[in-house]
C-alpha cells in the first residue's frame, strides 16, 4: 500500500473543503491487516475532499499506545494542521486492552485540546477480529470504514475552525 494520496479527481463532500490544510495520518503497525484498511479509508476521504497528495503524510508507529505522542510531535513540529489517528485494539484475556484503549483515547483527546488542533479518532476497540474487520470496511470492503470517518471528522473540524 502506498503511503501517499493518489491523484484522482476530487469529489467534494457536503461542501467541506480540505484545501490548504496539511494533514498527518498516524497509523499503528499493530493489527496491520485492520489498520491498513482504515488507512485506505482515510486516504479515500482525503481524495474525495480534494486534498492534494503533497498535503497528506503518513507516519507509522508501533501500536495504539504510541499514537498520542506522535500526534503531539507532528503538531509541535508544525508538520500538520490536523491529525488522523488510526489503530486497532482487540480485547484479549488480560487487562491490557483496557489500559491501551484508555491511554490512546485519553492521550489523543489531550493532544487535541492542548494544541487546539483537530484529531480524527480512528482507533477501533473491539472484542473480536471480526468486529474490527467489519468496522474497517467489512469482509468485502464495501461496509463502513472508520478510517474514512476519522479523516472526515478531521477535515470537518479544520474547515469549521478556519471559518470561525
Amino acid at each position: 500500500m502506498s503511503d501517499s494520496v493518489e491523484k484522482q479527481a476530487p469529489r467534494p463532500l457536503d461542501g467541506l473543503t480540505s484545501r490548504g490544510g496539511r494533514f498527518a495520518v498516524v497509523a499503528s503497525r499493530f493489527n496491520a491487516p485492520v489498520v491498513d484498511r482504515l488507512l485506505e479509508g482515510a486516504l479515500e476521504a482525503f481524495r474525495r475532499s480534494g486534498t492534494r497528495a503533497e498535503d497528506v503524510s503518513v507516519v507509522r508507529v508501533p501500536g495504539a499506545f504510541e499514537l498520542p505522542l506522535m500526534a503531539a510531535h507532528l503538531i509541535e513540529s508544525d508538520a500538520c494542521d490536523a491529525v488522523v489517528a488510526l489503530g486497532c485494539v482487540i480485547r484479549g484475556e488480560t487487562a491490557h486492552f483496557e489500559h491501551v484503549s484508555r491511554a490512546a483515547t485519553d492521550g489523543l483527546r489531550d493532544v487535541s485540546l492542548e494544541f487546539r488542533v483537530p484529531v480524527g479518532f480512528g482507533v477501533l476497540t473491539t472484542d473480536t477480529i471480526e468486529q474490527a474487520m467489519d468496522r474497517s470496511g467489512g469482509t468485502d470492503r464495501t461496509g463502513a470504514n472508520h478510517g474514512f470517518d476519522a479523516a472526515m471528522a478531521a477535515i470537518e473540524m479544520l474547515d469549521r475552525m478556519r471559518r470561525g
